[in-house]
């Protein structure tokens, strides 16, 4: 993790300064923009694993720019800001930030939540590629129920053999079982409206 991208953004030079030094000291390549403008063109084009947001900037502040960061990209950010009220932490968290940290922050304290940021956003990741792998799955294998249901009905042949069929046509085309099955309830149903119409 300690070598992943961060883009820090404070209108602040000398925050800046400090925090770029500590989190290079510790391996991370850092980038930095002093405005939300700033740091939304950044993120069109360098891709950081991690921005770290001041809440209050003059110009776009960080909850919009936070607010395009969630609506555009994958990014996760965490917030700085000066300010601890609850409504501030309520609107950070609602805007999904991964952290809340009050300035004057400590060194080893960004590093710590930076690194449990990067480590939350990689386990969300994986949960949305299984949840993804999971509805294709599921899908593929309605496809397939679908495709031996119309085998069966059309050709009067047992379930088993229409999986067969199945199976083999994928096969001999060397693709995938799901693929062929979702071509065949999708020409079925051109056929249907065909006739329908």
């Amino acid at each position: 993790m300690s070598n992943a991208k961060v883009l820090l953004v404070d209108d602040d030079r000398l925050i800046l300064s400090v925090l770029v030094a500590s989190l290079k000291d510790v391996g991370y390549e850092v980038e930095t923009a002093s405005s939300g403008e700033a740091a939304i063109g950044l993120c069109q084009h360098v891709t950081p694993d991690l921005v770290v947001l001041d809440m209050r900037m003059s110009g776009m502040d960080g909850v919009e720019v936070a607010r395009w960061i969630r609506t555009h990209t994958d990014i996760p950010f965490i917030f700085l800001s000066a300010y601890g009220e609850e409504e501030l932490v309520t609107k950070a968290v609602t805007e999904g930030a991964m952290g809340y940290l009050i300035k004057p922050v400590d060194p080893p304290q960004l590093h710590a939540m930076i690194h449990a940021a990067l480590e939350r956003n990689r386990e969300y990741r994986l949960l949305r590629e299984k949840e993804a792998q999971l509805t294709q799955a599921l899908s593929g294998d309605r496809a397939i129920s679908t495709a031996i249901g119309i085998l069966i009905s059309r050709e009067c042949l047992s379930e088993q053999e229409a999986f067969e069929r199945l199976r083999r046509c994928a096969r001999d085309s060397h693709r995938k079982l799901g693929e062929v099955a979702k071509e065949l309830v999708e020409t079925a149903e051109k056929l249907n409206r065909i006739c329908l119409s």
